[in-house]
């Protein structure tokens, strides 16, 4: 994997061109024996190899719309892109009526000069941490492929794509974990922002109050770029924060219970390094994560959101559906105003206590996800579905929760299982995440 700064300066400096990376990234596509027939649903060719001629001769002319422009990227099947339906993964959507217009986080990309190659896999509707989908296939992570192992989701085709060199980043959406799970599972860096920074217009929802738009791609600079891309800024390097001195908490309770012995050994050695470097690591035990089981005990967000967009969708094409995905969405005709107005107070309350609790610490750091990447076979059966998928989201799905930013960075060693390690900030707190995750990059490395 190529970083996307990489790639830009050697676009700068003549030595590659747009229309070699593009060619590059649809020969992996096409290749037989690869991922991307699976990770792909939709593939751009001819636009991508137009747009890749036409930022060639915007370089030459010096009149590039930025130093990314030329870069292939993959979007997630639940972006609006003019002209072409919004599936999201789906079966039931595959020929709804063409979006009028691009969702705006995709405009911001282009705008940069990013070209999408095309439309990549996801969970059905977004709505599972596994990656699975019956209807396009599902493309598998790239540790121990021989095995086929799930690539996490909801995010399963964009970190692939990442992952295989598909596309150099991608863009990702982040409900419960659906940026990082993959990117955890798939080696690469996934980024969670605060939600409000970035627009989810033209994306189709999952729960809107929980909704966030994100990037996964090789590094944490390349996230860094491509999320103050999507949020309106200009983009620079992260600077690395001081590690000597930081404060940073390890919660005791929950997130750490049920891991493997693979995640285990990984964080352990994580958290060693970060010692050495000078970083003060602390455990604490967060008493407003032992609420949280109760508060969403009735669905949560997750499901009275998705059900009130889905209801008229089921009760027309609800056999359509992958079972899986139906019934969770279902679980939210079950809740009434009175929960759903329960579950908003809940919420506040948690977050305003969470805040106070977490503030004396410069970030949070537990496992993305507590063990390895499943096979697929091996969740064909609902049982184990429905438990390693809510096992797959505990820790993530936190994040979204309280309302935080939170990134994914891979802490295994070469060769080994992939394992994610997430550093939690504060709301709002993106630009210092970022530089705190940029040395822990460094100090892993």
């Amino acid at each position: 994997m190529r970083r996307i700064d990489e790639l830009a300066q050697a676009l700068e400096q003549g030595t590659i061109t747009s229309r070699s990376l593009i060619e590059e990234s649809l020969a992996r596509i096409a290749d037989p024996d690869g991922e991307g027939a699976r990770a792909f649903i939709k593939v751009h060719a001819d636009q991508a190899r137009a747009m890749a001629d036409a930022a060639d001769t915007l370089r030459k002319a010096n009149r590039s719309p930025s130093r990314y422009a030329g870069i292939p990227i993959a979007l997630k099947d639940l972006f609006d892109i003019a002209g072409e339906p919004t599936p999201a993964g789906s079966a039931v959507l595959a020929n709804a009526p063409d979006a009028k217009a691009n969702a705006p986080v995709v405009v911001r990309m282009l705008a940069a000069g990013f070209i999408p190659v095309g439309r990549v896999n996801m969970t059905e509707f977004a709505f599972s941490g596994l990656g699975i989908n019956p209807h396009y296939g599902t493309p598998a992570s790239p540790w121990d492929r021989a095995s086929r192992r799930i690539p996490g989701g909801s995010s399963s085709g964009t970190a692939v794509a990442v992952a295989d060199g598909m596309a150099a980043a991608g863009l990702g959406t982040d409900t419960g974990g659906s940026c990082r799970i993959p990117a955890a599972f798939c080696g690469i860096v996934g980024y969670k922002p605060t939600a409000r920074r970035i627009p989810i217009t033209g994306v189709l929802p999952l729960a809107p109050s929980l909704d966030s738009v994100g990037p996964l791609a090789p590094s944490v600079a390349c996230c860094s770029a491509i999320d103050a891309i999507l949020a309106g800024e200009t983009p620079s390097a992260p600077v690395a924060a001081d590690l000597n001195g930081l404060r940073l908490a390890v919660p005791e309770n929950m997130v750490l219970d049920g891991m493997d012995a693979t995640v285990a050994a990984a964080f352990d050695k994580a958290l060693s390094a970060l010692s050495a470097a000078g970083a003060r690591i602390v455990r604490v035990r967060f008493a407003d994560f032992d609420a949280l089981p109760a508060v969403n005990a009735k669905g949560g967000f997750a499901a009275s959101e998705a059900y009130a967009w889905h209801r008229s969708l089921l009760a027309t094409q609800g056999g359509g559906y992958d079972p899986r995905i139906r019934v969770r969405i279902a679980r939210g005709e079950h809740m009434s105003a009175a929960d759903y107005l329960d579950l908003l107070d809940a919420r506040a309350r948690l977050i305003a206590s969470f805040d106070r609790a977490t503030a004396p610490y410069d970030c949070l750091l537990m496992p993305s996800v507590p063990v390895i990447a499943p096979r697929i076979a091996d969740l064909d059966d609902e049982r184990a579905y429905n438990s390693i998928n809510m096992l797959i989201l505990r820790n993530t799905a936190m994040g979204n929760f309280f309302d935080r930013c939170a990134i994914s960075v891979p802490c295994h060693r070469t060769g080994e299982a992939p394992v994610g390690l997430m550093l939690m900030g504060e709301t709002m707190g993106d630009a210092r995440l970022f530089g705190i995750a940029a040395a822990v990059e460094a100090a892993l490395r």
